[in-house]
């Protein structure tokens, strides 16, 4: 299994068991929320390294 599979499954049984515990609301706001603070907190260079990545793999 590769790593973003391996991150793509966590992600899903954190939204499960947030989405089986909490409000609805607040399960997406933690699933979309914690990716987002984390691109937000990586320097210009960095993003633009992940968007440069990003493209590539897509086979852009």
């Amino acid at each position: 299994m590769s790593r973003g599979a391996k991150v793509a499954a966590g992600a899903v049984a954190v939204g499960a068991v947030l989405w089986l515990l909490t409000n609805v609301w607040i399960a997406l706001l933690v699933v979309v929320g914690i990716p987002v603070a984390a691109y937000l907190v990586l320097d210009p260079a960095q993003r633009r390294r992940l968007r440069r990545v990003g493209r590539r793999e897509l086979g852009r």
